[in-house]
């Protein structure tokens, strides 16, 4: 009989796509689902980005691109991040992906050999850890909490660091709790992994969506470190799939080797609309949509201490709030489930993104205009009355 390979047995489930495919089984059923389960923003895609592809699209010429990606949108990123960031990225250094999971794909295969192991946050992103596992890695899980604002510190690192780390992946702003590493915690980790000669890959792609000024990019921590970007977030072009991973120089070759094997290139639609993400009316509308992120969080956190959540760390990235149920529950799977199916209402269980506390921590996601959260409150409210 066929078996799968070893490493699928280390492969959990996405248990917030299951519980979208619920939600959307019972509104073919009739009934009204708020959604605060995805990290998906509710927004249309900017105008002056969908009209690029149309102009594009017109003559029907659709074939390959480099496969590191169509120059001028190289480009582009490059003066994106000299203008925001004031951090000079050649854009040969910057490959295009199919999403951030085609820049975390590439990073990995580059870089995780059989058995090494991988430095991760406990919760954190969940398709990272499978990420490392899919390519013969091991994720080791550095548990993180409220005392370090669920972000990792040069000392979790020194505790778990040992002959077969290989590097470590993190997130700033993170997965679930929308925390950020400061511009002094990114170079205090830099500096460690680059002393025990290991490789350090940082997800920044909630970049944009923060709301007390710009999160520091690790690029300023030194050029020899791996950054996932993405067009899904700030830019609002989830179902575009289009990403970008910032390659230190030595291995800009290796990710080309792998990306010619594994994907050819990115989208060229979606690559030849990106180019208009840059343009000032576009940048002007993503900052207005900041704007209405920051309410919504603003309004969430404090609506949801008053039914019994604990906001244990205020986001001040993304779109998420990570709360601690603890007082209402003890069982955060089985939680989501009841009120999705008596509520109406979608959020994701703390299993999702690993094990520690994850039986007392939800996830809600503001991706829902600010009535349909009133409501999603008032409803869980009438439940646990």
């Amino acid at each position: 009989m066929p078996v799968s390979a070893p490493r699928l047995a280390d492969i959990a489930p996405f248990h917030v796509m299951e519980l979208l495919g619920r939600a959307r089984e019972l509104e073919a059923l009739g009934r009204d689902i708020i959604h605060m389960e995805v990290g998906e923003p509710d927004f249309p895609t900017p105008e002056p980005i969908l009209a690029a592809a149309r102009e594009f699209l017109q003559d029907g010429r659709v074939f390959y691109t480099p496969t590191l990606g169509l120059p001028e949108l190289r480009e582009a990123i490059s003066g994106f991040y000299r203008q925001r960031y004031g951090i000079a990225v050649p854009a040969s250094r910057i490959a295009i992906t199919a999403g951030a999971s085609g820049a975390l794909t590439l990073a990995l295969a580059c870089l995780a050999a059989p058995g090494s192991e991988w430095l991760l946050t406990d919760p954190g992103y969940p398709c990272n850890r499978h990420f490392v596992r899919a390519f013969e890695g091991v994720p080791v899980s550095i548990p993180v909490g409220a005392a370090s604002n669920f972000q990792p510190t040069r000392q979790d690192l020194e505790q778990h660091w040992n002959e077969r780390t290989a590097g470590a992946l993190f997130a700033s702003p993170a997965n679930p709790t929308g925390t950020m590493l400061g511009a002094a915690e990114l170079a205090d980790i830099a500096d460690f992994v680059r002393q025990r000669q290991g490789q350090l890959i940082i997800d920044e792609i909630y970049h944009g969506l923060t709301y007390n000024g710009d999160a520091p990019t690790a690029l300023a921590a030194g050029d020899d470190i791996f950054v996932v970007q993405s067009f899904s977030k700030y830019f609002q072009m989830t179902g575009w799939r289009l990403g970008w991973l910032v390659i230190p120089e030595p291995f800009v070759r290796d990710v080309e080797k792998l990306a010619q094997n594994l994907f050819i290139s990115a989208s060229t639609p979606a690559q030849h609309a990106a180019l208009a993400a840059f343009q000032p009316e576009t940048i002007a509308l993503l900052e207005q949509r900041r704007t209405e992120f920051k309410a919504r969080r603003d309004y969430l956190a404090p609506a949801l201490e008053a039914i019994g959540f604990r906001i244990t760390a205020q986001p001040e990235g993304a779109f998420y709030l990570y709360a601690d149920c603890s007082a209402l529950t003890d069982d955060s799977f089985g939680f989501a489930r009841r009120l999705l199916e008596e509520a109406g209402v979608a959020i994701t269980p703390g299993i999702d993104f690993g094990n520690h506390g994850a039986s007392s921590h939800v996830r809600f996601a503001y991706t829902n205009a600010q009535a349909r959260l009133a409501e999603g409150v008032e409803r869980i409210r009438q439940l646990l009355a």
